[in-house]
């Protein structure tokens, strides 16, 4: 099955709910074409794209669970908060299951949804990809049209725009942030404007 898109999009209707298989299918398709837009490996962006969420769906306890089984790392702030841990195990599911050995693709669905430091090409795709995908409403996300645009110009733009949202909407909220996002946040702040605090 591995690198057999039309497959794994059948496996992937099997086992997630609709709306999850149809957010699926988005970042697909936009991770597709911005890996197109920045002359990168379209075939390896796209099925990232398709296994990034592959974990998204279980409970909290069963994400603890199979990461404990599987002796996957667990921060603090994770087990606090389980479903920050569907990245780590859906990468781990996409090389037992699906048979993916590409480190940078592991990577990119590890950290779609915290980002981290310094991401490397893939990576930041996977990550906007996964917020501007066109199923996202832009009812629930400021700016969502401007930074879908800003993606196809500037990735690394983009990317401060999202991780700046994301740490926006968290601290409106009760919810905590994982330390790796503050910091993918400072990297690209100084990226984007170097000399600022």
């Amino acid at each position: 099955m591995k690198n057999d898109l039309l497959a794994i999009k059948k496996s992937l209707s099997t086992i997630l709910p609709e709306k999850r298989f149809y957010h699926t299918l988005g970042v697909e398709a936009v991770s597709f074409s911005l890996a197109a837009r920045y002359e990168s490996n379209t075939n390896q962006a796209a099925l990232a794209g398709l296994l990034h969420d592959l974990a998204r769906c279980f409970p909290d306890p069963e994400l603890l669970k199979q990461c404990d089984a599987y002796h996957l790392p667990v921060s603090e702030v994770e087990r606090r908060n389980p479903y920050l841990l569907h990245g780590k195990l859906g990468a781990y599911q996409a090389k037992e299951v699906y048979g993916i050995t590409d480190s940078n693709m592991l990577s990119a669905i590890a950290y779609h949804t915290t980002g981290k430091p310094d991401m490397n090409l893939l990576e930041k795709i996977i990550f906007t990809a996964d917020y501007i995908e066109p199923n996202r409403s832009g009812k629930h996300i400021p700016d969502l049209d401007e930074i879908r645009s800003l993606a196809f110009h500037d990735i690394d733009q983009a990317v401060y725009r999202i991780l700046d949202n994301t740490l926006k909407y968290l601290e409106s909220g009760t919810q905590e942030i994982d330390p790796l996002t503050k910091e993918a946040y400072n990297f690209y702040k100084q990226k984007i404007n170097p000399g600022s605090c």
